[in-house]
């Protein structure tokens, strides 16, 4: 019923551009606090980037800061990730998530979101 949809992974040389986005249904996505992680291989999943409902503040890990861009449309129910300046260590699988937080604010853990979605890879050449 519920369904987060990635979009947009790929192969890109280091340097270069992509945009991840993510398609929600089933669920009342502004209620929603929506996050990105990813996952390289034999690494735990890690925070990315999560932006609150209405898309009044956003959240980056340390390591993409200034890099990428989160941004959400409630109107479409969509969430996107722009990474600009992308190098090999963003190589990962990328989760699109979706946190209700009804009793808490929105958080960089893993474990408080709801929803997820399949995952998109995308792989940084050098």
């Amino acid at each position: 019923q519920e369904s987060l949809v990635e979009s947009g992974g790929g192969v890109v040389q280091a340097g270069g551009s992509l945009r991840l986005s993510c398609a929600a249904s089933g669920l009342i996505f502004s209620n929603y606090v929506m996050g990105w992680f990813r996952q390289a291989p034999g690494k735990e999943r890690e925070f990315v980037a999560r932006i609150t409902q209405r898309g009044w503040s956003t959240f980056y890990a340390e390591s993409v800061k200034g890099r990428f861009t989160i941004s959400r449309d409630n109107a479409k129910n969509t969430v996107s990730l722009q990474m600009n300046n992308l190098n090999p260590e963003d190589t990962a699988v990328y989760y699109c998530a979706a946190d209700r937080a009804l009793t808490n604010p929105s958080s960089d853990k893993s474990s408080e979101y709801d929803y997820w979605g399949q995952g998109t890879q995308v792989t940084v050449s050098s």
